[in-house]
């Protein structure tokens, strides 16, 4: 059904003079890295989001309500807005089409002067032409004023002029391009992803229609000349997101498998007369890690910055201020600490201002001082207020930090006991750590084994200088909703803290790091998976700077060993094994029968003379010392999967229904993955 076009509001002209035109375009495609990040998955997505957020930026103007991102074949990307439309009359400076100066410019929009766009979250002004720069082909389309223009490009080189083409009634531009392949690694777009990203994206803008389309298997034909395709009506996968709630929709959203502490939402949307805008929304849930989605001109800063600074110190400031005049906490108790009042809070912190800093190209940190001030008066006048107007909510919520306090407090006893008793014994380091020789943490890596016996032959296979062993005895605690001073009492895990050296908690400190390569090695079965779940879980809940950094990685190690004569291969997947079979000529169906876990299994070939030999590991502990350090450890010749986190959001709301209390949503991710799950027998 097509959709009714809205009316964009009009403010002031936005023509070609509103265009700043800083340097030119060629060092794109030299460097492409430093405009995009990477040339890997995340560059070729960033792409999109350039694009995007151009238009996204005209809906934090008022003037644009729906936009449309369309994967189409042959690796297109076609996104729609309903905006003012780029302006296409000549630039008084460079005398080209303005249209043809963003497009082929770096540092060349309307996000320079302050003036066309209150707030814009582009990277740095250079989005469209970067994409132009990297592409293979781009169509740009503007809809402006009644009448429709177009230019095309390759390689950011405009094909002809700006030509005018006929009349229309939509006002807004349309912008597609093929990202080039000889400078990505690979052009495969992730569609999970995208939806995760502009989901996030439509709760940031209140009332902005956001669509996805994915129609790049699609095999008929696609009439481009459509505005929206979703009015085609194509059988193809699509997704849109429409929230009149804004972030309060979101924090509903992360808490929907949560037990919320109190009822109410606070929210809180206010703009300081410096013209920064402040908006908020928190809601407390019975759970013991924070939750804090941070945004600035609705770029995700996962490193926090000032914003976040200023909403921490002002929520801890109010919560023992309330305290204080309405004794809901006895004064025995002590004051509540920036720790304490973050247990269990799920908030959304999103700041807009015109003149916006961030730490890096990426944008990972907002570093502009202003917003610590504005988010902690415009945060702190409100929410006392909603303290004041919902005293069962207030006290809820002081209740919930008062038991933060209490386990603070415990789990210090309980670290201090612990580092005091290894003190007094005369060693800091847990008795089954066989360390290394190195005490440079650059040099010094650590294997996290399963089991006594495959630590055993780990300790007699490593290279003694640089390798420490920590073999696990039994399955490590489930630390995703256990307090500190608990999780200090499990073995496993205080020999870890020990053996780490950079304490925990709040006294943390990542410069003391023992090691800077963490490796965890566990079996190939269902119970290791278990154990890396588990370890994994623990890493991202109390050591998630160690991620960050690249310091977490799980070991690889083989599935089989193969050998015929003197010849002896190692296979790390199925299909490597069949191919190395199929060389040695044994056909896969025999590979298949002989595939028994820990045995040794003797094969003919058809093609050639000799025996065969396979056998299947289904543990570290079956191989000799020898083959470990080959196959593992050895780092020539080993193969280490490094553990990051690309959404950290979508990371924390895993790890809370595959290791928390709640058994409904586990229940119902396991019955939705299950077809995914490769059953090992």
């Amino acid at each position: 059904m097509a959709k009714k076009e809205t009316k964009p509001k009009k403010e002031r002209e936005y023509s070609a003079s509103d265009i700043s035109v800083l340097e030119g375009l060629e060092p794109v495609r030299k460097r492409p890295g430093m405009y995009i990040g990477s040339t890997g998955p995340d560059g070729l997505h960033h792409l999109i989001r350039e694009i995007f957020d151009n238009s996204r930026d005209e809906a934090m103007g008022g003037y644009c309500d729906h936009i449309e991102i369309a994967l189409l074949p042959n690796n297109m990307i076609r996104v729609v807005d309903n905006g003012r439309g780029i302006p296409v009359d000549k630039h008084p400076k460079t005398k080209q089409s303005a249209l043809e100066v963003i497009m082929t410019t770096l540092h060349a929009g309307g996000k320079f002067d302050n003036e066309s766009y209150k707030f814009s979250g582009g990277l740095h002004g250079v989005g469209a032409s970067v994409v132009n720069a990297l592409s293979t082909y781009t169509r740009a389309e503007v809809h402006r004023g009644g009448d429709k223009y177009f230019q095309e490009y390759s390689i950011g080189k405009p094909k002809a002029n700006v030509k005018k083409y006929g009349k229309t009634k939509h006002n807004g531009t349309i912008i597609s391009f093929i990202p080039d392949d000889t400078i990505f690694s690979e052009v495969i777009f992730n569609w999970e992803r995208i939806i995760k990203h502009y989901q996030q994206q439509a709760y940031l803008v209140k009332n902005l229609r956001v669509c996805l389309i994915d129609a790049r298997e699609y095999t008929g034909d696609i009439d481009l000349d459509e505005i929206y395709l979703e009015d085609l009506n194509l059988q193809v996968t699509s997704k849109s997101f429409y929230f009149e709630g804004g972030i309060v929709s979101m924090v509903r959203y992360l808490n929907a498998h949560q037990k919320g502490v109190h009822k109410n939402i606070f929210h809180v949307e206010k703009e300081t007369e410096d013209g920064i805008q402040v908006e908020v929304a928190l809601q407390y849930v019975d759970d013991i890690s924070p939750r804090i989605v941070p945004f600035a001109n609705n770029i995700s800063t996962p490193g926090g910055g000032m914003h976040v600074t200023g909403f921490k110190t002002a929520l801890t400031r109010l919560l023992n201020s309330y305290n204080k005049k309405n004794k809901v906490l006895s004064e025995k108790d002590g004051s509540l600490t920036g720790d304490d009042v973050l247990e269990g809070i799920t908030a959304v912190v999103s700041v807009k201002m015109k003149e916006i800093q961030f730490e890096g190209q990426t944008k990972d940190k907002l570093g502009s001082p202003e917003a610590r001030g504005a988010v902690d008066s415009m945060f702190a006048e409100a929410f006392a207020t909603f303290l004041e107007e919902h005293p069962d909510d207030a006290k809820a919520i002081l209740r919930k930090a008062a038991l933060a306090l209490k386990a603070r407090k415990a789990a210090k006893a309980a670290k201090d006991s612990i580092l005091r008793k290894g003190a007094l014994e005369g060693f800091t380091l847990p008795g089954k750590l066989t360390d290394c020789q190195t005490k440079n943490a650059d040099e010094a890596e650590i294997f996290i084994v399963e089991g006594d016996s495959a630590g055993g032959t780990a300790k007699q296979g490593r290279d003694r200088k640089t390798q420490a062993i920590l073999p696990l005895r039994g399955k490590p605690l489930n630390v995703e909703r256990v307090r500190l001073d608990r999780m200090l009492g499990n073995n496993e895990i205080k020999s870890m803290v020990i053996a780490f050296g950079a304490s925990i908690g709040e006294t943390f400190d990542i410069e003391k790091i023992r090691y800077k390569k963490i490796v965890i090695a566990t079996d190939a079965d269902v119970d290791g998976a278990h154990i890396r779940i588990l370890l994994m879980t623990f890493f991202f809940r109390y050591f998630r700077e160690m991620i960050d950094l690249g310091y977490l990685y799980v070991a690889q190690p083989p599935l089989y060993k193969i050998k015929k004569g003197k010849s002896l291969h190692y296979a790390y997947y199925d299909e490597e094994r069949d191919a190395i079979l199929k060389d040695l000529g044994v056909e896969p169906e025999i590979a298949e029968e002989s595939d028994v876990d820990g045995e040794e299994a003797e094969v003919e070939t058809k093609k050639k003379s000799g025996k065969v030999h396979i056998q299947r590991y289904k543990g570290l502990g079956e191989m000799n010392a020898e083959e470990l350090w080959e196959t593992t450890m050895d780092p020539e010749t080993r193969t280490l999967k490094q553990v990051t986190v690309d959404d950290a959001m979508e990371a924390d709301a895993i790890f809370d229904t595959l290791m928390g209390a709640d058994v409904a949503p586990r229940k119902a991710f396991i019955q939705n993955n299950a077809k995914l799950a490769e059953i090992d027998i």
